[in-house]
C-alpha cells in the first residue's frame, strides 16, 4: 500500500521530540497536501527504518514523471502531475518510510519530494520504485525484508556548485541524513542524479569533474563513512543545444574513479516533451536499475 485515504476530518497527533537530534516523531495520522492521510512512526513502539537511503541531486531525482503541461482557457499554460502511481511503487504497509521536510518519518508516497523541491510540480521519481524493488528482493530471498527509510534532498534546476560543502543545499542534505539515523538505522547508500544544469556553460563543464569528486569526498567525510556507497545516474537529454557539453559531463560521470561509487546510465530512457525529464515509464525503469546495482554491486561487497 502507498498510504491510505481516510474519512477522518481531523488529525490525532502526539508529538515526541528528541532534543539531541531535533527529530520529531508523530504518532497516528497526519494530513498530507493532497488530502490523503498517511501514517507516521510512533517513537514509543514502532520500529524505525533499518536501511536508510539518501535521494539527492536535481529534478530527475526529485521526479517529474507524469507531470503534464496543460492550458488555461486564456491560452496560458500550467503544469500538473497526473497522479498515476505504477504498480512497481506499491509495497507492504509499514515497510517504506520517508523523512519529510519537518523531519517526521511518514509512510512513503509519491511524489516523495513534494515538500522538499518547493516551487516545482513534482511527480514520479526513481526512489520509491527503488525501495519497493529492494523489498521484493528481500522477500524472495528469505521471506522477510527490512524496513526502508528514504530521505529526499533533491532540488530541481541546481548546478553542482550549489552543492558545495558549506552551501545551504549541502548542509541541509547532511543535516537530514544525520537526523534520519539519530534514533536507529544505517545509511546504506546515496542515490545521486545531477548534472543537466551544468551542461549549458563551458566553465561549468570544465569544473564539473573536480566538483563531483570533491562533493562525494565531503559527503563521506561529513557522514563519517569513507566507504559509503554512492550510486550516480548518468544524465541524458534530447536535442540539447550543446551536445558536446552534455557528453563532456557524461564522460566526467563515467570516468570518476572512486572506490564504492557506481554508475547507472539513464541515456536512452524516454523523456517528457521538454526533452530533459524522464517520464513515468523511464523513472520506473531507472528505479529498478538502481535497485539491481545496489543488490548486485553494492550489497554483495558489504
Amino acid at each position: 500500500m502507498l498510504g491510505h485515504q481516510s474519512d477522518c476530518h481531523c488529525d490525532f497527533i502526539i508529538l515526541l521530540y528528541n532534543q539531541s537530534s531535533g527529530v520529531r516523531i508523530k504518532d497516528k495520522l497526519i494530513s498530507m497536501e493532497n488530502g490523503n492521510v498517511s501514517r507516521s512512526l510512533d517513537g514509543c513502539g514502532s520500529q524505525f527504518p533499518e536501511q536508510i537511503f539518501i535521494l539527492s541531486g536535481q529534478s530527475n531525482m526529485s521526479g517529474r514523471g507524469g507531470v503534464q503541461t496543460k492550458h488555461h482557457s486564456d491560452g496560458s499554460t500550467f503544469r500538473e502531475w497526473d497522479h498515476v502511481v505504477p504498480a512497481e511503487c506499491h509495497y507492504e504497509k509499514g515497510k517504506i518510510w520517508c523523512l519529510n521536510a519537518k523531519l517526521d518519518w511518514v509512510e512513503a508516497h509519491e511524489p516523495l519530494h513534494h515538500d522538499i523541491d518547493l516551487g516545482k510540480v513534482c511527480g514520479l521519481g526513481p526512489g520509491l520504485v527503488f525501495a519497493a524493488s529492494l523489498l521484493q528482493h528481500g522477500k524472495t530471498v528469505d521471506q522477510s525484508a527490512p524496513t526502508i527509510g528514504l530521505v529526499p534532498c533533491a532540488i530541481g534546476g541546481t548546478q553542482i556548485k550549489e552543492w558545495e560543502k558549506g552551501s545551504k543545499l549541502y548542509e541541509r542534505m547532511i543535516h537530514r541524513a544525520k537526523c534520519a539515523t539519530a534514533k536507529s538505522g544505517t545509511i546504506k547508500a546515496i542515490l545521486w542524479y545531477q548534472g543537466e544544469s551544468d551542461t549549458y556553460s563551458p566553465h561549468n563543464v570544465k569544473e564539473f569533474p573536480e566538483r563531483l569528486e570533491s562533493l562525494f569526498t565531503n559527503i563521506r567525510q561529513d557522514l563519517e563513512n569513507d566507504a559509503l556507497p554512492i550510486i550516480q545516474v548518468g544524465i541524458t537529454a534530447k536535442d540539447h543545444p550543446h551536445p558536446e557539453y552534455l557528453e563532456e559531463v557524461r564522460q566526467a560521470q563515467r570516468a570518476l574513479k572512486m572506490q564504492g561509487v557506481y554508475y547507472v546510465d539513464a541515456n536512452g530512457l524516454p523523456l517528457l516533451g521538454d526533452d530533459i525529464h524522464l517520464n513515468t515509464h523511464a523513472q520506473v525503469q531507472l528505479g529498478k536499475w538502481l535497485a539491481d546495482t545496489y543488490l548486485d554491486s553494492v550489497q554483495s561487497c558489504h
